[in-house]
Order: structure tokens, then C-alpha cells, then sequence
């Protein structure tokens, strides 16, 4: 009998849970539930799954819940291991809260632009593009900053060109915020007329777009004027680039 394929849900939780590994690819994660789970990934096998388990089948030596397993972990392992085993089990609510999206509609906010955001936590700008678990989207204009939509990033994993898969997800947003991203991504970001600004310390992601929104108040730099619809005789030539 054929393998029964894994689910879209299955895919995503198994992505969010290989995230708290980084020594260890999706691919890896995956082949060592695949060796540990002889009924296959599916929602009863991944419910079933305890930390002990878990911490076995990663071929891993430490003290779990009072039983000795070999050498002590680090108490960041072991709660890795226990936020893992929620989000096999389902609970995605062993995620950090995610911030309420508010309600928009195309031309609420005239003159604004859309930006994304590369975020793994809450409403920061904490993301490397390639890795980041999301994308927080918002509307910025001269007078608000909304947050309009959250894209999940995990499905890039399974996807063949993970790169081209993100900027899918952030193809209507002109602008983008990173803490880090490499080549190859930059250019494929570049040639989807979306602009890359790096923000290598990162921070509130709020706080951050403040600087985008007195830019666009105040004098935009001719790339900024350019996504504006500022005329090209009309761009200021002195400003203080955002970069």
C-alpha cells in the first residue's frame, strides 16, 4: 500500500515544531519522526508523541521530568522539547500571541503604502527573510500605521524555490523590512519591485515604521517618492536616507 501523504495541517505543524531545532533541516526533522512514528505522521501518531519520546527519537541524552535519560540539558532544551510536543500535539497557542489584526479596505488610507515586516515574535522586526516564521503586513500613511494581515512563512519549507515562495506572499507590498537577507534572495525581492531595508539590531516593528512614516511626511528619499507616485521632476534631491 502507497504512503498516505501528510496533510497541509500536519506539514505546518511539523514546520513550526522543526523551527525550535536550527541544527536540524525540515527534511531532518521530518525523517526522524518518519523513523520514530511506524504509523506514519498523521494526527493520531504526532497526539501520541510525549517529550521523552521526542528527546529519543532526536538521539538526545539528558534528565527529562525526573527521569534519568544521560546528561543533564540545557532547561532551554528541554523547553524546547515541551513547546515541540504542543505544537505536534496542535496547540498552536504554545506560539507567542499574535498581535489583532486590524480591518482595511482598499482606500481607507489614501496616499499609504503596504509593508512587510520579517518577523518570528509578536510585532517585532526580529526576521531574517529566508527563515523568518512570518510576515507582518501593515498599511503606513503620513497619519497611521495599520497592521492589515499576518502571512505565515512555513509553508515556504515545503516548497521547491522557498525564496520565490516568499515573495509571493509579499508581492503587493513595496516595501520591505529585514534584519537580515542574503543575495540571491535580495535580488529575486529586487526584481519583484519590492525595496529591501535592513534593520540588522531590529526592534518594535511600530517603532521602526515611525521612521518610514516622517520620511514620507517630510522629504522621502527618490526611491520612497518613486513607490509614492511622486512625479520624477518632483523627488527631493536632499534628504536623510533611511539606509
Amino acid at each position: 500500500m502507497s504512503e498516505q501523504p501528510i496533510s497541509n495541517e500536519i506539514a505546518l505543524r511539523i514546520a513550526l515544531a522543526a523551527r525550535l531545532f536550527p541544527e536540524l533541516s525540515i527534511a531532518d526533522f521530518i525523517e526522524v519522526l518518519q523513523t520514530y512514528l511506524d504509523s506514519g505522521l498523521n494526527e493520531v501518531a504526532l497526539s501520541r508523541i510525549t517529550v521523552t519520546n521526542l528527546k529519543t527519537a532526536l538521539g538526545q541524552t539528558y534528565e527529562i521530568d525526573g527521569e534519568e535519560h544521560g546528561e543533564d540539558a540545557d532547561a532551554a532544551d528541554i523547553a524546547a522539547l515541551k513547546k515541540a510536543v504542543r505544537i505536534l500535539w496542535g496547540e498552536l497557542d504554545a506560539v507567542d500571541q499574535l498581535p489583532a489584526i486590524a480591518a482595511y479596505q482598499e482606500g481607507d488610507m489614501p496616499g499609504s503604502i503596504r509593508v512587510a515586516v520579517a518577523s518570528n515574535n509578536r510585532e517585532a522586526l526580529d526576521g531574517h527573510f529566508g527563515s523568518c516564521l512570518r510576515y507582518l503586513i501593515y498599511q503606513l500613511s503620513t497619519q497611521e500605521i495599520r497592521l492589515v494581515d499576518i502571512r505565515s512563512a512555513l509553508e515556504a519549507d515545503l516548497s521547491p524555490d522557498k525564496n520565490a515562495f516568499r515573495v509571493s506572499l509579499i508581492r503587493d507590498c513595496p516595501v520591505l523590512y529585514i534584519v537580515a537577507i542574503g543575495g540571491p534572495a535580495a535580488g529575486k525581492v529586487v526584481q519583484a519591485n519590492i525595496y529591501p531595508i535592513k534593520k540588522e539590531a531590529g526592534g518594535d516593528a511600530r517603532e521602526i515604521l515611525s521612521e518610514l512614516q516622517h520620511a514620507i511626511a517630510t522629504s522621502p528619499p527618490p526611491w520612497l517618492a518613486k513607490i509614492l507616485g511622486v512625479a520624477a521632476g518632483d523627488r527631493v534631491k536632499n534628504y536623510k536616507a533611511l539606509v
